[in-house]
């Protein structure tokens, strides 16, 4: 993990195609660990990780994914979910409704930067049915899946996309 961050940030790709290979639960823990790091609103930290490994449970999550097969074949999974509540006891309706969301989607991009930066491969998947998801996890009330983020060893590199220029997205106002 000696990678600079930029070098880190402009190589990282979504991951679709795993190794069956087990990844260390240090790992893993790693990748917790970088994720809780996020910044929140208010150091709120409204989030719950779920690290799912049982592959019946992951098979659940790939159908909920609307069948993206990748996500069970992944040996890893996390599913992070926003807890609204534990920001909106400060923050009101904003925090319920944008602060906890911007807080978890720090969280993975943690996630992911700090896989890429430990040789595995990740995806951001949010094309899913929240409720299948809490079904499938047997979520408890209040916690609502942001993401889910298959984990493995790439079987191939990713494919490498193309970004809009900065003149594009960046406005400088002197």
């Amino acid at each position: 993990m000696h990678k600079e961050v930029m070098q880190i940030i402009r190589e990282r790709r979504s991951i679709r195609h795993f190794k069956p290979d087990a990844v260390p639960r240090e790992l893993v823990t790693e990748l917790l660990d970088a994720a809780r790091h996020a910044p929140s609103g208010g150091n709120m930290q409204p989030w719950a990780f779920y690290v799912v490994l049982r592959p019946d449970l992951r098979e659940g999550l790939s159908r909920a994914a609307k069948d993206q097969r990748f996500v069970a074949e992944a040996p890893v999974v996390i599913v992070v979910c926003a807890v609204p509540e534990q920001t909106g006891v400060r923050y009101a309706q904003r925090g319920r409704e944008l602060y906890c969301l911007q807080d978890t989607a720090a969280a993975v991009q943690n996630i992911l930067l700090a896989a890429h930066a430990y040789g595995l491969g990740t995806c951001w998947v949010g094309a899913f049915s929240e409720e299948a998801v809490g079904q499938v996890l047997s979520l408890p009330a209040g916690h609502r899946p942001v993401a889910i983020i298959p984990i493995g060893y790439p079987e191939r590199p990713g494919r490498s996309t193309s970004r809009r220029p900065l003149e594009e997205v960046a406005v400088f106002l002197e």
